[in-house]
């Protein structure tokens, strides 16, 4: 839109984007999941899941179980039971290929059907009629939606998947080796100082113990790096945008010479993504010190603990692996949440931007609350009437200079007022896109309504398609097209009807302008309403639109918001938008949201 600010209007804050809480976040995705279409899928999956899981962790208490008769069998020098645990090793471990290659493919599949669920729901929330628009007026959360809807909603579905599977597998692995420790470390007797005593299940203490000190120190050290990991998110999102946007202007760019400072723009727009590559090296580096030692120290830490046992006579060297082995799987489920806190770290920045991203789209039909809404009637009357219309928004309230005003069938109606004097305003009031202000609307059925802005809308696929939009091309025979592309001199893009392309890249600025007016030539409106579409048109395209707006459209009213007419004679009445100094004014929210920062994601504009 032409005349209005960027950003007319921020979303409310809210307790849970105001507090970052972890919990609403959660919630607010798990209900999305659970009114998908998808749900009793992934109720399915997720059970299938919990089974490959649980039988997996089975097949590892038998696998370490192995370890005693088959060390014993070492020691003791005995091969025809060490060819024996051979065979048993051969049976366990292909029962736990079999059950892994199912388990990734149930990941995946679940991978699938959570983007799938989260994805369409994404669609579904941010093209609410009207809602979209909204958005990319409320400041820096409505700015590039399509890397939030598309990378940060894969990686969120991604990261999910990976760290609910292991947290299940960590958690089924300390419940049934826990038991198998204690079994083993119950009845050690210890000597000191002459005394003996037998501390039961010590080896999970130890385990606890150790666990625990590694876990709390992780969350002290690497809590920064969810900050961390969603500023050089948003920093991506603005080299991304810079690097589209150089893409779509080569053309601009080469013309003025203009490489040198683009070469310098994009140096430091990834100047600052290197930046915060920095401050994750320094974190994800002091994290390693924490668990990379841990890991190393884990080792040798079950032989130390079990040793007392072992060199007491306690137990036999099967004994001791099977010690060993029992403690290891104990320390890695155990260590789980040290082992991943880099990830973790990287799920909760991405669980913020997408679950802020979805409360702000429902947020949008909460905006300007507190001020009145234009009241829009759809009659059965061929008219249009503006009744007692103010237009608020956050610099003041604009109105129309008569009170009540009616358009009838075949008018020519120009609509003029100051520059940023809410032209566009006006016009997206009409349409339903500006709600806020006071008085009436009463409209002419909306299947007889078609809106152009001064830079339409351009959809991909065939030009046909194109032509046809909104409606599908089987609406219209195909002499119909080839009679609007001939009246709008465009009879040279006839043979590319049904090719595919990017036509806002193909066609140039000015038959992009002539194929919009020749969709009107295939819908025939009674009613076209324009904001600044004609204005910025050369001479012989304008005369050419008159023309036609003369003869095939005769019978349609035009409502043009733009600029006073130079040429005249074809508008037959204007109307005037003025300043209402004691009108309403757009009340602005108390206070944006405090949601990760992604300046200048904005996409470049269709």
């Amino acid at each position: 839109m032409a005349d209005e600010t960027a950003k007319p209007f921020e979303i409310p804050a809210t307790a849970a984007s105001r507090d970052g809480k972890l919990a609403p976040q959660l919630w607010m995705m798990i209900t999305t999941f659970w009114n998908s279409s998808g749900r009793n899928t992934l109720i399915l999956l997720g059970a299938a899941l919990c089974a490959v899981v649980a039988l997996t962790a089975y097949g590892q208490i038998k696998l370490n179980a192995w370890n005693k008769p088959f060390y014993d069998a070492l020691s003791l020098k005995n091969y025809h039971e060490f060819l024996y645990q051979l065979v048993v090793f051969g049976v366990i471990a292909g029962a736990l290929l079999a059950l892994n290659v199912t388990q990734a493919w149930l990941r995946e599949m679940s991978k699938l059907k959570l983007r799938d669920g989260l994805t369409h729901d994404l669609f579904e929330q941010w093209l609410v009629p009207g809602r979209a628009f909204r958005l990319s007026g409320a400041g820096e959360i409505g700015v590039n939606p399509d890397q939030r809807i598309h990378e940060d909603a894969r990686h969120l579905v991604d990261l999910s998947t990976d760290l609910g599977i292991g947290l299940l597998q960590a958690t089924l692995l300390l419940i049934s080796f826990i038991t198998v420790l204690w079994g083993v470390s119950e009845s050690v007797t210890f000597s000191v100082a002459g005394m003996s005593f037998v501390l039961p299940g010590y080896m999970v203490w130890f385990a606890l113990a150790y666990a625990g000190i590694a876990s709390f120190g992780s969350w002290r050290i690497g809590r920064p790096l969810i900050g961390l990991n969603a500023e050089r998110y948003a920093r991506e999102a603005d080299l991304r945008f810079a690097l589209v946007r150089v893409n779509e202007r080569t053309e601009a760019i080469a013309l003025y010479g203009g490489e040198t400072d683009e070469n310098d723009y994009l140096n430091r727009e990834f100047t600052q993504v290197l930046v915060m590559m920095r401050r994750l090296v320094t974190g994800i580096t002091r994290l390693t010190w924490l668990t990379a030692g841990y890991g190393w120290f884990a080792i040798v830490a079950p032989f130390i603990v079990a040793s007392p046992g072992y060199f007491a006579g306690d137990m036999s060297l099967g004994g001791l692996m099977l010690s060993v082995g029992a403690f290891n799987q104990v320390q890695q489920a155990l260590r789980w949440f040290v082992d991943n806190f880099s990830t973790i770290a990287d799920w909760r920045a991405t669980l913020l931007r997408v679950a802020s991203f979805r409360l702000a789209l429902l947020e949008m039909d909460k905006i300007g609350g507190e001020t009145a809404r234009i009241e829009l009637v759809p009659t059965a009357d061929d008219r249009l009437v503006f009744d007692q219309l103010g237009i608020a928004s956050p610099r003041g309230c604009m109105k129309l200079s008569e009170k009540h005003v009616m358009i009838g069938p075949a008018e020519r109606v120009l609509v003029i007022g100051k520059r940023r004097g809410g032209k566009t305003s006006f016009f997206s009031a009409i349409a339903g896109l500006w709600p806020w202000g006071t008085g009436r609307i009463l409209l002419p059925p909306r299947q007889t309504m078609m809106f152009i802005s001064h830079q339409d809308y351009m959809p991909p696929g065939t030009l046909r398609g194109a032509l046809a939009y909104p409606s599908q091309p089987s609406q219209f025979a195909n002499d119909v097209y080839l009679a609007a592309l001939e009246r709008m001199k465009l009879a040279h893009l006839s043979p590319d009807l049904d090719h595919v392309a990017r036509w806002e890249r193909e066609l140039t600025p000015e038959d992009q302008h002539k194929l919009a007016f020749a969709r009107l030539l295939l819908h025939k409106p009674r009613w076209i309403l324009l904001d600044e579409a004609i204005d910025y048109l050369d001479d012989d395209t304008r005369g050419l639109v008159l023309d036609v707006f003369a003869q095939e459209l005769a019978e349609a009213a035009i409502v043009n918001i733009g600029r006073a007419d130079t040429q005249g004679g074809f508008f037959t009445r204007v109307l005037h938008l003025i300043v209402d100094p004691e009108g309403e004014r757009l009340a602005p929210c108390a206070a944006a949201p405090i949601f990760p920062p992604a300046a200048k994601e904005k996409a470049p504009a269709i």
